[in-house]
């Protein structure tokens, strides 16, 4: 935790806000920064609106206004994410003052959506940049590598990914406004080994037993997907669909290990629910059907609503080891739905005829 006799004399910074900001993203630097001595100053588009989060956890009202603030007093400019960012790029006098911002060598830190308001000035040609996975392509787009990491710093610009990265991109910015050294106690940006987790929930992130929570429902969705693939591959005919399942089966016992390892590392154990959600997979499948293209209709369902579940799940947590273990069992479902699909559509054009819809139980 931060040391608050170590300040800074009153840099001031400006945090840009919109409405539907992503929460985390505006608070943790915020406290952060006042934390550290800072002078925040919060920068909307409106005096007299207050602004509020997307996730309900945050309404503030501006200090100011993006049209009236001179650029020269601030040291550095916070762009958070969420939806703000797409309206930010649509005012005016946000774009002019972030982009004379950059011109004037300020500290520009922009995170998640953030970079939309940078492409939207012309600022990342010929940057190195990383932001949230869907603006990826928007980046490349705009004359900026993309780089797929917790924090992207190249001269005055800092950008990060998501919330999972949020104390890693905060510790960035405050050491390059000149706050750190051995009082601070602020972890080396690229120390994989830190507990950036308790930074972040110092200030103001997920809590360790909200984490602990969204381990376990992940942990609880990878056993009954666990369960339900050894059942399909109990009932498939078919050597290739088998191979498909066998190797889906060792993944699930993958993360199913990462996950557990990670639990131990905080000191918790799984919890009932995740220790008994195999068994709501067996009473499922004793009352299903058994022919060859049932089994990869219903894995892939399986499978597209665990997508969904765990990319929830990989938003809502500023834990980056927690994110990134949900982000790897995010991008090997998207793996799996691919070729399942495949296996599906190869045999329906051999004439089998698929079976009429079923629900499907969700699983991560």
């Amino acid at each position: 935790m931060i040391n608050n006799n170590h300040h800074s004399s009153q840099k001031k910074v400006a945090i840009l806000v919109e409405q539907e900001v992503e929460d985390l993203e505006f608070i943790i630097p915020c406290h952060a920064l006042k934390q550290a001595g800072m002078d925040v100053v919060v920068l909307g588009s409106r005096m007299n609106e207050k602004y509020k989060g997307k996730r309900g956890k945050l309404s503030v009202q501006a200090d100011g206004t993006t049209t009236e603030a001179i650029v020269d007093e601030f040291a550095a400019v916070v762009i958070p994410g969420g939806m703000a960012p797409d309206k930010m790029r649509r005012n005016c006098h946000t774009v002019c003052f972030v982009r004379e911002a950059m011109k004037q060598g300020k500290l520009i830190a922009a995170i998640c959506h953030g970079p939309q308001v940078l492409i939207e000035g012309d600022l990342l040609k010929g940057k190195q940049v990383t932001g949230f996975t869907a603006i990826r392509k928007d980046i490349s787009n705009a004359g900026a590598n993309y780089i797929d990491e917790p924090v992207v710093v190249d001269g005055n610009l800092i950008t990060s990914r998501e919330p999972g990265d949020l104390a890693i991109f905060t510790t960035a910015l405050l050491k390059r406004l000149g706050y750190g050294g051995k009082d601070a106690n602020l972890p080396d940006e690229k120390d994989t080994s830190a507990e950036w987790w308790k930074l972040a929930d110092a200030w103001g992130g997920s809590t360790k037993n909200e984490i602990v929570k969204g381990l376990n429902i992940a942990l609880g969705g990878e056993r009954y997907s666990l369960e339900a693939l050894e059942k399909y591959l109990e009932k498939e005919s078919e050597q290739e669909v088998k191979n498909l399942f066998q190797e889906m089966i060792i993944n699930k016992q993958r993360h199913i290990q990462k996950l557990e390892t990670y639990l131990h590392r905080l000191h918790e154990k799984p919890s009932f629910g995740a220790n008994v959600a195999n068994q709501y997979a067996k009473v499922k499948f004793a009352l299903t059907g058994s022919d060859d293209i049932y089994q990869i209709r219903c894995a892939l369902g399986d499978v597209q609503t665990g997508i969904g579940d765990v990319s929830h799940l990989s938003a809502m947590y500023t834990d980056p080891v927690a994110t990134a273990i949900f982000k790897e069992i995010h991008n090997d479902l998207g793996k799996y739905e691919q070729r399942l699909v495949e296996l599906y559509r190869s045999r329906i054009a051999a004439g089998i005829k698929p079976p009429k819809p079923t629900s499907s139980a969700a699983v991560v």
